[in-house]
């Protein structure tokens, strides 16, 4: 059993900065294939980041923006998101699968408005 807790969620201005922090349970986090994905209203789920043990990848449509990072110390996925855009508006969710089973936090919600 993995548990998924995202937070960091928040208004911000266009322009700005928001880190979203996804804490796991379990003793392997190291070896999990961590995802983030957001879904805006009307919009199906998206993934726009994931990071393996090395390789990190993203969507185009927040690469360069975007940054993903692990501290498997704290059992820890982040995702640090510079020069946001009112259409990076949407509920984050972080995701991994375990033994076949995908496990997903209950989301965060990022808001970038004026």
């Amino acid at each position: 059993q993995v548990q998924l807790v995202e937070s960091g969620g928040g208004l911000v201005q266009p322009g700005g900065s928001l880190r979203l922090s996804c804490t796991a349970t379990g003793e392997a986090f190291h070896n999990f294939f961590m995802r983030w994905y957001r879904q805006a209203p009307g919009k199906e789920r998206e993934q726009v980041a994931n990071i393996g043990t090395i390789i990190k990848d993203y969507s185009d449509s927040v690469r360069g923006r975007f940054t993903i990072s692990r501290d498997n110390a704290k059992n820890t996925v982040y995702l640090q998101m510079d020069s946001l855009k009112p259409e990076d508006t949407a509920v984050y969710y972080c995701n991994t699968d375990v033994s076949g089973i995908s496990y997903w936090g209950q989301g965060t919600q990022v808001t970038v408005s004026s």
